[in-house]
């Protein structure tokens, strides 16, 4: 495990002061740039530098928009990125910088057909939320006709990321739950994943550990602490799912956000107690390497729980604190009749790594359950 420090506005000018950067290209949130206390911090570190801001409109990350970032960032030609936001706005900071050469974007990503030859600039990422850890992942998501694909590499890692929890600190309640959620979720799912290994374990269990005890607290009482303590853990669960990726939670999450427009955390958080219990349910099943079992025995003592119930009714009530909405009709989801529609839009590599082969009535079933 490295060593982890927190970054400061002194650390993020002194970089910034750098002669090399003359013009700068800045992505981020429409709203998010101001309300996080961004645009306070920023604007004084580049009054000397030569910007241009590109401001994020779509919820998710969609091609049409990556689109308009690519022409703007190839006509102002900087010597340096800097994504400021959400996971979505990162991504397509990272998305941009590797594929600006790219002849036809819709085919060659639809197609996995795109190449990845170098950096178009030096990126810098600085998260607003504490959730995705896409400040340190090798693959971003985008969504074309509101299908998801994604682009992975590991050129699409920053160059540098910076952590200013005073950033983070500020983000609305139903941001935090949302996010601080997929922090969760990609932990427990990297933890079973059947391209896990020592070293990613390492990382979600530490995730884990963490969120676990700061989530709440830092939805109901934020402060310094808790704060810094889920932008550890949301970036710990980046590097374990870089790793490991996800698993069907997360394959099954997309739709719900593409189509219903729920925010991705709280997508995920729809399914994830059920595909946790079917895969601990079929653990004869198991196609994994590793004893599945053991993993989710891990997954017990991060929540101080001792069977599959027990945790299933801890997630629930972390859930309901939050306020992460689990009725599907309360979120205008038909999920009998929608279903086919839902997924249609399911990521089908992700489930893949499910660790307990998934078939299409096993799905079904799952999710209208």
């Amino acid at each position: 495990m490295r060593n982890f420090s927190f970054s400061s506005t002194n650390e993020l000018s002194i970089f910034l002061k750098d002669n090399s950067f003359q013009k700068v290209f800045v992505i981020c949130g429409d709203k998010s740039y101001k309300l996080s206390g961004a645009e306070k911090i920023l604007s004084n570190l580049l009054i000397e530098k030569k910007t241009k801001y590109f401001f994020k409109k779509f919820a998710y990350t969609d091609l049409v928009e990556l689109q308009k970032i690519i022409v703007e960032l190839k006509n102002f030609s900087p010597d340096l990125i800097i994504g400021i936001g959400g996971g979505s706005v990162i991504d397509y900071a990272k998305i941009a910088n590797v594929l600006t050469n790219s002849v036809n974007l819709r085919k060659e990503i639809s197609n996995s057909t795109y190449r990845i030859d170098k950096k178009f600039t030096k990126l810098i990422v600085i998260p607003t939320t504490a959730g995705s850890g896409a400040e340190v992942t090798a693959n971003s998501v985008v969504y074309i006709d509101k299908i998801k694909h994604s682009v992975e590499g590991e050129e699409l890692k920053p160059d540098l990321f910076f952590l200013l929890p005073e950033l983070v600190i500020s983000a609305s309640k139903k941001i935090k739950s949302s996010a601080g959620f997929d922090a969760i979720a990609q932990a427990i799912e990297s933890l079973i994943s059947k391209k896990s290994n020592e070293k990613s374990v390492a990382f979600a269990k530490k995730s884990l550990d963490i969120s676990l005890k700061y989530f709440l607290d830092y939805l109901n009482k934020p402060n310094n602490e808790n704060t810094s303590a889920m932008c550890l853990a949301a970036n710990l669960s980046g590097e374990a799912i870089s790793i490991s990726k996800t698993t069907a939670p997360h394959a099954v999450s997309y739709p719900f956000t593409s189509i219903y427009n729920i925010s991705h955390g709280h997508a995920v958080s729809l399914t994830l107690n059920k595909f946790l219990k079917f895969n601990y349910e079929n653990l004869e099943k198991s196609n994994s390497i590793f004893n599945l079992k053991d993993r989710y025995q891990i997954i017990f003592d991060c929540s101080k729980t001792k069977t599959i119930e027990s945790f299933d009714a801890y997630l629930e009530n972390l859930k309901k604190n939050a306020n992460l909405e689990n009725n599907f009709s309360k979120l205008g989801v038909n999920i009998i009749e929608d279903y086919t529609k839902i997924i249609s839009g399911v990521n089908v590599s992700r489930l893949s790594n499910n660790p307990v082969e998934l078939k299409t009535e096993d799905i079904k079933k799952i999710i209208q359950s």
